[in-house]
């Protein structure tokens, strides 16, 4: 029971973070302005996706380690 309520209370603060972040991107820019246009090679790729590939990096190493120190622990 312990595990299910660390779980309701992880989903639920995902939950008020991913309101909030919407909420607050919501009053920012120029409503004239549509943004960057994707197809533009001068359209900078940056802000959320090099976070994302960082902690991919982060937990790739981390599964890595921990599979290495696991086998040699078998030996």
């Amino acid at each position: 029971m312990n595990k299910f309520k660390k779980y309701i209370v992880m989903l639920t603060v995902m939950m008020v973070i991913g309101l909030t972040n919407s909420l607050q991107s919501n009053g920012q820019g120029n409503p004239g302005d549509p943004g960057c246009d994707p197809l533009d090679p001068a359209c900078p790729i940056d802000g959320g996706l090099s976070l994302l590939i960082a902690a991919g990096i982060g937990i790739g190493a981390k599964k890595a380690y921990n599979a290495k120190k696991k086998d040699t622990s078998n030996l």
